[in-house]
């Protein structure tokens, strides 16, 4: 069929026709409309199954480098504790002077880190009576009288444990400067009750 001429108009199309191509259009672009969606869905499926994964390891990585971190920190901190020493020794072989000062009475020991005692002494052991024994002056006597001893054994680096309330708490401990031992450390060991035992009945005074 030879093109129509240059000023001839061109027969227009049956109604049916024009409609069947618009449809095959529509049909057509609805297709790639579908597939496109399907195809996006997809990558939406594999993106969430594979986040979740992704998001662990890199948190297991950030908590496996702050665990190596932390290691690191506290075997630096053991190696600098240990490479100090006192006499020759480490601070854990250090002696310990334990004090117990109650009210009424105050006790002085001093032992070694196996607990092989070197001297041992109270306020009733150096010449204090009845309510004389719960004084700091005869606290800081027997503290000193416990140094003398122990430095008669080597003892020169005593690490001190406080237990008890008394008077004699810091006195003991200036009494065991006093008598010629050098303290490095102090802990307090008493014990503290968590509504425990009814206390004792305040004093009318």
């Amino acid at each position: 069929m030879s093109p129509p001429a240059p000023g001839v108009p061109r027969a227009p199309l049956p109604a049916r026709a024009g409609a069947a191509a618009i449809s095959a259009a529509m049909a057509v672009a609805g297709q790639r409309v579908l597939g496109w969606g399907a195809r996006a869905a997809a990558a939406l499926c594999r993106g969430l199954r594979t986040g979740p994964p992704r998001l662990q390891g890199t948190a297991g990585a950030a908590a496996k480098e702050t665990e190596k971190q932390s290691a690191t920190e506290q075997s630096s901190s053991v190696l600098q504790r240990n490479s100090v020493r006192w006499d020759g020794k480490v601070y854990e072989e250090v002696p310990i002077a334990h004090i117990k000062a109650t009210y009424n009475n105050t006790h002085i020991q001093v032992v070694s880190f196996d607990n092989r005692p070197f001297s041992r002494t109270s306020c009733g052991t150096e010449g204090f009576q009845n309510a004389k024994k719960g004084t700091a002056i005869a606290a800081q006597t027997a503290a000193m009288a416990a140094a003398v001893k122990a430095r008669t054994k080597g003892v020169l680096h005593v690490r001190v444990m406080v237990k008890g309330l008394g008077p004699g708490r810091k006195a003991a401990i200036k009494g065991l400067t006093m008598g010629g031992l050098e303290v490095i450390s102090i802990t307090d060991n008493t014990p503290v009750p968590h509504n425990g035992c009814r206390p004792r009945k305040a004093r009318r005074l």
